[in-house]
């Protein structure tokens, strides 16, 4: 089948959901109020309740959600056939992701701006808050870690996108500046910084003295390094301390110095990285080479598919995500659709990209095989390989591959950039709620919440007995990043429902999706992470054992808790 086809197929599907789903949830369901003071014009702080346009709170949010991993989810995902990738990024996005997304910034915006953690008190009861917020906290903090670990890396494979990277952060700030302080619309700013970033780009690709190699600086592979850790190693520890270094400054400055324009010019890469992409599928028209249902593989679709591909079909982080930061800046109610389902729509479009970009990328159904021949080859090789076929797309309309492997590695790192911006800072509000409901003030304060973040941050993803070798800890928890972070969308749902169904409205629309979603990922922590761990032939991980373990427990309270309420007349104050 030709990938061009796949593609139209998606296009139609989102526009539809978008046109008419979401208009239907807007006015039906959720009841949208132009008039309706948010928090963002009701607590206006000039920090983090900043009145936003919604283009503006929309390039923040979608850039903060998408990460690198609607690219890499997608691209392991492939190994069971791109048909069933294919399905589940368009009717998630459409069915599950827009409504979770949609829903958590308007059950927030509704709420004073608190996020689902603290809202987990006010509909379900005070001990649901704490297990959730726990769960949260988990989440979170793998985020930091994984994302940090993936920067690093790309950092140390491609060099030349570490300059066009960090030139970005100043050009952020002066357009901040210029808007909120100068009063200059924002697109023409970003637009330049865009341009700039892509001039860089293409320069530190020719050039080898533009580019920052900390492994060639330090003489090589084989070279000891610093502390005796050898070349790659200092490198990679190198970059985790800059980037810690960085997202402490980022989380802590008001959203409009750094966050909101830096998200908008990374809205804008995301526009102009799509085009690249479904202009070199148009030009090349490839054909789907990958399997449609791949029978030969050792790990069964069901339900691993499901948590492969989080973002970009649902991820509980959206919601954290809508609640913890957009709710904040929505200016209008009525925004919320645009932001949070537009978002999803967004996401789910960059997912199908990665799917059509990995599908297209071999000559023969053999090849692709060759390099999927297992489920851990998928996910060991699946950025790379979206690296990779992601270049041959941008070589459809003539840009260089080397160009084009930095541009993309470019987008890749500012969208996981910006992605763990927004987690520290949500890592932060988590650790003041808990200061504040335990009597420790102490943990309240902005710098000691933040310092605590990103300091456990650090030390996850530089325990050096990682599987991947010194600085690859946090990937001692990746399995349970996929079930913890579906698992925390099926619960923010049941939130919503709640709500919904004390408001008297129809919650069908979200009931549906959270069962799907609670069944699959309940089912895939009990296989993954409680009885797998034990027979797979290797040394148990008690670390993810005793994680996973708790959170299966606390997951299954809260949804024990949920559904009492859910099925009894328990009534909590809620506003409306």
């Amino acid at each position: 089948m030709s990938g061009i086809l796949v593609a139209f197929i998606g296009m139609v599907v989102f526009a539809l959901g978008y046109r008419y789903y979401s208009k239907f949830v807007a006015e039906k369901i959720f009841r949208l109020d132009p008039n309706y003071l948010t928090p963002a014009h009701r607590y206006n702080d000039g920090v983090d309740f900043v009145p936003t346009n919604k283009f503006v709170l929309w390039g923040h949010h979608f850039t903060s959600v998408a990460g690198a991993a609607p690219i890499l989810g997608p691209a392991i995902a492939v190994y069971w056939g791109w048909l069933p990738a294919f399905l589940w990024v368009i009717l998630g996005t459409v069915f599950a992701a827009g409504v979770h997304d949609f829903g958590t910034i308007v059950l927030s915006v509704r709420n004073k701006g608190q996020s689902v953690g603290t809202l987990a008190h006010r509909l379900i009861g005070q001990r649901a808050k704490i297990l959730f917020l726990f769960i949260i906290l988990i989440l979170v903090l793998m985020v930091n870690a994984v994302f940090a670990w993936v920067i690093s890396n790309l950092f140390i494979s491609y060099p030349a996108s570490v300059l066009p990277v960090f030139i970005q952060i100043p050009l952020a700030v002066w357009i901040g500046y210029a808007v909120y302080k100068r009063n200059i619309k924002m697109l023409v700013p970003s637009v330049i910084a865009l341009a700039v970033m892509y001039l860089a780009a293409i320069l530190s690709s020719k050039m080898e003295w533009m580019q920052i190699d900390l492994v060639q600086w330090m003489g090589g592979e084989g070279s000891a390094g610093i502390f005796g850790l050898g070349a790659v190693s200092s490198a990679f520890f190198i970059w985790i301390i800059i980037l810690m270094v960085y997202v402490y400054i980022a989380s802590t400055l008001p959203v409009w110095k750094l966050l909101q324009p830096r998200d908008f010019i990374n809205s804008h890469q995301l526009v102009v990285g799509l085009a690249i992409l479904y202009l070199g599928l148009i030009f090349i028209n490839p054909e789907m080479t990958a399997p449609v249902t791949n029978p030969h593989a050792d790990t069964p679709w069901l339900p691993l598919l499901f948590i492969t591909i989080a973002c970009g079909a649902i991820s509980g982080f959206h919601g954290l995500v809508s609640s913890g930061t957009s709710s904040k800046q929505l200016d209008k109610e009525t925004d919320a659709r645009f932001v949070g389902y537009a978002g999803a729509v967004g996401e789910g479009i960059l997912a199908l990209v990665s799917i059509i970009a990995v599908a297209t990328f071999f000559t023969s159904t053999a090849d692709f095989s060759a390099v999927y021949s297992s489920f851990a080859n998928a996910n060991a090789d699946g950025l790379g390989t979206f690296v990779e076929a992601a270049a041959v797309l941008a070589g459809g309309i003539g840009i260089p591959a080397d160009v084009a492997v930095t541009i993309v590695s470019i987008i890749v790192v500012s969208f996981a950039a910006t992605t763990l911006d927004t987690s520290v800072r949500l890592m932060r509000y988590i650790i003041a709620e808990l200061g504040s409901e335990y009597k420790l003030p102490i943990l309240t304060k902005t710098h000691v919440a933040t310092s605590i973040a990103v300091l456990s941050s650090a030390a996850l993803v530089l325990l050096p007995e990682g599987p991947k070798g010194f600085g690859s800890g946090g990937y001692q928890l990746w399995p349970l990043f996929g079930t913890a972070n579906q698992l925390l969308a099926a619960i923010s749902l049941m939130l919503i429902a709640v709500w919904l169904k004390r408001l008297g409205r129809n919650y069908a629309v979200v009931i549906i999706p959270m069962i799907f979603v609670m069944v699959m990922t309940l089912y895939a922590m009990f296989q993954q992470v409680m009885f797998e761990w034990s027979w797979a032939g290797t040394e148990p991980n008690t670390l993810l054992f005793v994680l996973g373990a708790i959170i299966f427990v606390f997951a299954i309270w809260i949804i024990i808790t949920a559904f009492s309420v859910l099925s009894g007349n328990a009534q909590q104050n809620i506003d409306d």
